[in-house]
């Protein structure tokens, strides 16, 4: 069964990643734009540089061809914010991405969004797996990609400039030119190079760039930017005095980021200097939105600001719809992905590289300087997360622990509430919390924790781990 989860389709290639469940899931979206009266509209197709995503996308268009819609394909491997961004831009009805975002190299997906270029939220995804239940895998309709191509059916396209023009409107050119700046970019094999390169040079940033190439094993590592991943950046930066060193996902949602002394700075952390940024030194005003697995840190900030801070569920999906719902200047996640007002509603790690350089140029400041700022006026949380692998067999014994029986371990703490909205998530009346959680793209259990010092939130994650028998 073909499962939408936080981030879209993903499966292992050749299991259930396969020619047949694309060309459902293309006839699914198919089944549902039909259902809402849009017959021949126009459908954006992109992919990023996985094995067989060109393929996947072609396969899907040739879908999309036989349902009688006409697909604008980007013509080579793109960023995700890309797709999402001419989306919106051609105000088209539907897009899709064929992606697994930063999963290990043996996963390959499809995301699906929505018009506006925002990702699709489970009401879409649900009538998306509705309409593929009703299918006849071998009756589909298509039409081969390049017999498509040649009659016009398929329109193949290539919005870079319109993509890089739409975010160097949104900073400041002229003052990031006047700093020089060293910036080092590892885009981890995936799609970001070309576009981080061609904004950074125009902007007269000094570049640098490792793992460019294209290498569908990603060097052999979860094309996901972490303190691990980015080891090898965070040594070019410290021996080239580089002022920054950026790295995106496999497909350059996600932003990850070393300091001018080759240390990792934590999702949370960036999170919390954009949103301190954009309230201290640009000025802007508005809250910000954040999931329950992401730093309390951001209420302070907002709180000193007379602002508020809104907690949502894990997914993308469900940050985009707090921020249009409160008018959000940012919203964020702690795995690196971020929106900023303006631009698209959805993560773009590319534009969030281009707001933290803006951030050095006009403040004058590093970013640790920058943090310490921060930590001087709010004070200082630790945070501390975990994964866990799960057969299908123990995620069942533990969904009814926590979520039948609703069992909790004594933490040693005065309990405030608990929500099981999306996981299982501890307040405490010291305002530390704790959540466990399942992932929605893959076979994990995710724990994080917050708290007034690293003991304390490590002693949180020790007595769940304990009580939970991994």
């Amino acid at each position: 069964m073909i499962q939408f989860g936080t981030g879209g389709w993903r499966a292992i290639i050749a299991d259930e990643f396969t020619k047949a469940n694309i060309r459902l899931v293309a006839a699914g979206l198919c089944g549902l734009m039909r259902e809402e009266g849009l017959a021949g509209a126009q459908v954006c197709v992109g992919y990023d540089r996985r094995f067989l995503s060109k393929e996947a996308a072609h396969w899907a268009s040739e879908v999309l061809v036989g349902y009688g819609f006409r697909p604008m394909v980007v013509n080579r491997s793109s960023p995700t914010p890309l797709i999402m961004f001419t989306v919106k831009q051609l105000s088209l009805p539907y897009g899709m991405a064929v992606t697994a975002s930063h999963n290990p190299a043996i996963y390959n997906g499809i995301k699906v969004f929505t018009a506006g270029g925002r990702d699709a939220d489970q009401t879409v995804t649900a009538k998306i797996e509705a309409h593929i239940r009703q299918l006849d895998p071998e009756n589909l309709p298509s039409l081969d990609y390049d017999q498509a191509l040649q009659a016009g059916l398929i329109q193949e396209i290539y919005p870079f400039n319109e993509y890089i023009d739409s975010i160097l409107q949104f900073v400041d050119v002229e003052k990031i030119k006047r700093t020089r700046l060293r910036i080092a970019i590892d885009p981890m094999y995936g799609v970001s190079q070309s576009c981080l390169r061609t904004i950074l040079l125009t902007c007269r940033c000094d570049v640098d760039v490792i793992h460019e190439q294209h290498d569908t094993l990603f060097g052999g590592k979860m094309p996901a930017p972490s303190a691990d991943t980015l080891r090898l950046l965070s040594n070019y930066v410290l021996e080239n005095h580089c002022n920054l060193g950026i790295a995106t996902d496999g497909d350059a949602d996600r932003l990850g980021v070393i300091d001018e002394n080759g240390n990792y700075v934590p999702a949370n952390t960036l999170l919390v200097l954009l949103y301190y940024y954009l309230l201290q030194y640009r000025g802007w005003k508005g809250p910000c939105v954040r999931n329950n697995s992401t730093t309390c840190l951001l209420d302070r900030v907002a709180a000193d600001f007379g602002e508020s801070c809104y907690e949502v569920p894990v997914g993308f999906k469900y940050i985009s719809a707090k921020m249009a719902e409160t008018g959000a200047i940012i919203g964020g996640e702690s795995s690196g992905g971020l929106a900023v007002r303006g631009h698209i509603a959805g993560k773009d790690g590319i534009y969030a590289a281009a707001l933290l350089v803006e951030m050095l140029a006009v403040t004058g400041k590093s970013v640790a300087q920058l943090y310490r700022e921060i930590i001087r006026k709010y004070g200082l949380l630790y945070y501390v997360d975990a994964n866990f692998s799960m057969a299908p067999a123990r995620k069942a014994q533990l969904q009814e622990i926590l979520f039948v029986q609703k069992q909790l371990p004594d933490f040693g703490v005065d309990i405030a509430r608990v929500s099981r909205e999306d996981g299982c998530k501890v307040y405490f009346t010291d305002g530390s919390w704790v959540i466990c959680r399942f992932s929605g793209t893959e076979p994990l259990l995710r724990m994080a924790a917050e708290g007034s010092s690293k003991a304390q939130a490590e002693g949180y994650l020790q007595i769940w781990k304990t009580a939970l028998e991994l």
